[in-house]
This record gives structure tokens, C-alpha cells and sequence, in this order.
């Protein structure tokens, strides 16, 4: 038992230790691994419920901001399970202000079409021309959203990503469009916070963003924005998962 626990205390600090050297050095500029990601690209995150783009992207979101990414927010629902779409919508708002996403590049879809249901199956076709739609009109040339397994399973997630594949596998998307997707990973890693750091490096195909202290005080402060979602265990996630300081993402 003490050797376990001198051997936990031993990754902890080395855990800690190697992000020191990482936050002081450029890193920071991102790893872009290849050279697939470019600067000042017109991209478009696409999330299912307000509270999305800072609970899982925001590492993402203030990692693009370094490459002068232009960002764009689609939100396939106003987060009615609760019947507080109303109020959801503010919070997403004031969110995407602190993250530095422009408030006139936001759009919340607030229809029947798309419940916040886990229970409802959102029609993957019509998720795929409004998406579709969207990327035309604003020329995105880069789409990040949810892997298959949705990083929660919410079955709203894993509706954008069977949309986006649909898209891409059919050809449908504008040439010189790509697509991202934020890599799901098991629940040990998800609540280890940036103990997973060194395994988010071997194990990240494509882009890694990984926030320094002043970027988690942002994400932290956007995050605190969904006021009516800051529930106890919501609390918990934002202090351990690592999805508050780490994106791994691959390219379909």
C-alpha cells in the first residue's frame, strides 16, 4: 500500500513538473502534429446543448484563438430537457463571449426537430443538411465536433458526428473543408485532470491543445456562465476532467 502510494505521489509531481516546462516554453502556439491545422481559418464548432462548447471544447476553442482562427458556434438545441431553453440560451451567449467567440457568429437552433433528449433520435439527414447549410453560407473551411462515442454517449452528440460523417463519406462537403473530432476516452482518464497529459500525448493522432493556467481560469470562468447547470457534480467536473485543460482531436 505505501509503495502505491509513493508511486502516485511520484506521477503527480512528474505530471505537474512536465507541465511547468510545457507552460513556460511555445508550446503553447499548439502541437499541431503534421502540420494539418493552418492559421486564420473560417471554423465551425458544432455542439448539441448550450454548456457543450465549454465543458468539452473550450481548450479547443481558446487553442484556435492562438492560430487567429475565426470561429463560428452552431447549437442544435436551446437545452429545453428542463424547460430552460430560455435561459440556457443567455448562459451560452455570455459564454461564448468569455471564450472569445463572437456573439454574431453564434447560432441556436430551437426547433422540434431537435429535442435535448437523450431519449430522442435526432434524424441524421436533416441534422446533415442544416450543418450543410451552415458551412455554405459562413465558407468554413474547418467543422470540429463530437467523435462516435460522443465523450458522454449523450445520443445528441453522437448525432452531430453521424451527420458529419455522412457529409464527408458522400463527398457533400465544400472542397478544402476538413473535420475534427474531440476524442472520447474512458472514464479513468476523463477525471484524472492533467494526470492524462502524458498519455493525451501518445495517444493524440492529430491535434493536441492542452490550456495554461490563465486559459483555465478563462474556460473555468465560461464554464460558470450555465449558472443553471453548476449542480454539485457539475462542480466536481470542472476541478478533475481533463476535457477543462485537454482537447486530443482527430481529423476524419
Amino acid at each position: 500500500m505505501e509503495a502505491m502510494w509513493l508511486l502516485c505521489v511520484a506521477v503527480a509531481v512528474l505530471a505537474w513538473g512536465f507541465l511547468w516546462v510545457w507552460d513556460s516554453s511555445e508550446r503553447m502556439k499548439s502541437l499541431e502534429q503534421g502540420g494539418r491545422l493552418g492559421a486564420e481559418s473560417r471554423t465551425l464548432l458544432v455542439i448539441a446543448h448550450p454548456d457543450d462548447e465549454a465543458m468539452f471544447f473550450a481548450p479547443t476553442v481558446l487553442g484556435l484563438a492562438r492560430l487567429r482562427h475565426w470561429v463560428y458556434l452552431l447549437c442544435f438545441s436551446a437545452g429545453n430537457y428542463y424547460n430552460q431553453g430560455e435561459t440556457r440560451k443567455k448562459e451560452l451567449l455570455q459564454s461564448c463571449d468569455v471564450l472569445g467567440i463572437p456573439l454574431s457568429s453564434v447560432m441556436i437552433i430551437d426547433n422540434r426537430d431537435f429535442p435535448d433528449d437523450p431519449g430522442m433520435q435526432w434524424d441524421t439527414e436533416h441534422v446533415a443538411r442544416v450543418l450543410l447549410q451552415h458551412i455554405e453560407v459562413n465558407g468554413i473551411n474547418l467543422v470540429v465536433t463530437f467523435d462516435a462515442g460522443g465523450v458522454s454517449g449523450h445520443s445528441n452528440h453522437i448525432a452531430l458526428y453521424a451527420a458529419v460523417r455522412a457529409l464527408h463519406s458522400e463527398g457533400k462537403l465544400p472542397k478544402g473543408c476538413s473535420v475534427l473530432t474531440l476524442q472520447s476516452v474512458n472514464v479513468l482518464r476523463k477525471y484524472i485532470s492533467l494526470l492524462d497529459l502524458p498519455l493525451s500525448l501518445l495517444h493524440t493522432q492529430d491535434v493536441l491543445f492542452v490550456l495554461n493556467s490563465k486559459e483555465v481560469a478563462q474556460a473555468k470562468k465560461a464554464m460558470s456562465c450555465h449558472r443553471s447547470q453548476l449542480l454539485w457534480f457539475r462542480r466536481l467536473y470542472i476541478i478533475f476532467s481533463r476535457y477543462m485543460r485537454i482537447n486530443s482531436l482527430s481529423f476524419l
